[in-house]
C-alpha cells in the first residue's frame, strides 16, 4: 500500500464535493473491489473518501410497489431484512448468495454496481427488476445505466444514494457460481411483471443483458419447458479459464428454467 488521505464524509452533498476538489480521489464503501486494486498498485487513489457512515445511504424501504435500498447498504443487511424477504424475497435470495460472509458484511449494493464487474450478482437484479439507479442529481434507468464491462453511465463525480426495484408478480435468481470466488459463471434473474417478463443474465457476457428471446418464450408460457426450449447463441458471450461460451450458452436455459421454478413456487 503507500500513503493516502481520508476523509469520513457527513452526507452526499460532502462527498461529491470532496471528490470534485481531487480528480485523483475515490469513493470508499465496502473496498471490496477497490482495496484489493490498491494493494496491487493497479489504483492509487490521492484520498479515499468513506461514504459508509452517511445516514441517508444505509437505509432500506419497504413499499408495497416499490423496494429502496440505499447505496452503502451491506449485502448481509438485504439478505437478513425481513421486509425485503417478505416483499422481495428473491432479492433477499440473490443478496444472501453474493461471495462469502465477510464480503456480504462489507460489500455494497452501490459499490457492486458502479464497479459492474461482469460477474457480479446486483447488476442482473437491476436490470431484471427495471431498476432505477438515483445519484446525487439524477435518476437512472437500468438500461441506461450498465454500458460495458466495468462502464456504466456515472459521470467521474457522480455518486450513488440509492437502488429503487419495482415489486413484480413473482421473480427469482439462479446462479451457477464459481467455487472459489461464489461470483456467478452465469446467473439469472427472471422477473415476471404486470408488463412482462424480464430475463437479465450476468456472469455470461462482458455486461448484464436481458435475454429477449427467453422473454419472449417465457410471455407466451411461463413454464420451465418453454425456458429450456430456448436455443441461446454463444456468439456474444464470455470464453475464459473457467467456461467456454458454449457452455455459458448452454446454462442460460438450465438455469432460467430453474429460475421459473423457484418463482412459480
Amino acid at each position: 500500500m503507500y500513503s493516502f488521505d481520508y476523509q469520513r464524509a457527513a452526507d452526499p452533498q460532502s462527498a461529491v464535493d470532496g471528490l470534485a476538489a481531487d480528480s485523483e480521489a475515490k469513493f470508499l464503501a465496502g473496498g471490496q473491489s477497490l482495496l484489493p486494486t490498491m494493494r496491487l498498485r493497479l489504483a492509487q487513489p490521492s484520498k479515499l473518501i468513506d461514504i459508509t457512515r452517511i445516514p441517508q445511504l444505509k437505509e432500506i424501504r419497504v413499499e408495497p410497489q416499490k423496494v429502496t435500498v440505499g447505496a452503502a447498504v451491506c449485502h448481509a443487511d438485504v439478505a437478513n431484512s425481513a421486509d425485503v424477504q417478505r416483499v422481495l424475497p428473491a432479492l433477499a435470495f440473490l443478496a444472501a448468495h453474493i461471495g462469502d460472509p465477510q464480503v456480504r458484511s462489507l460489500g455494497t449494493i452501490g459499490g457492486s454496481i458502479a464497479n459492474n464487474d461482469p460477474a457480479a450478482d446486483y447488476p442482473a437484479a437491476v436490470l431484471g427488476l427495471d431498476g432505477t439507479v438515483v445519484t446525487d442529481r439524477r435518476r437512472l434507468d437500468a438500461a441506461d445505466f450498465f454500458v460495458g464491462m466495468y462502464e456504466t453511465a456515472l459521470q467521474p463525480d457522480e455518486l450513488i444514494v440509492a437502488v429503487e426495484f419495482l415489486v413484480p408478480e413473482k421473480a427469482a435468481y439462479e446462479k451457477f457460481r464459481n467455487p472459489a470466488s461464489h461470483f456467478a459463471l452465469t446467473g439469472v434473474f427472471v422477473a415476471k411483471t404486470a408488463s412482462g417478463v424480464r430475463v437479465a443474465i450476468t456472469g455470461a457476457a462482458p455486461s448484464v443483458f436481458r435475454a429477449t428471446d427467453m422473454e419472449n418464450a417465457l410471455n407466451a408460457d411461463f413454464t420451465e419447458a418453454a425456458a429450456r426450449g430456448v436455443t441461446i447463441a454463444p456468439d456474444d458471450l464470455n470464453t475464459d479459464m473457467h467456461a467456454s461460451a458454449d457452455y455459458r450458452a448452454h446454462l442460460i436455459p438450465v438455469l432460467t428454467a430453474r429460475a421459473v421454478r423457484a418463482a412459480n413456487g
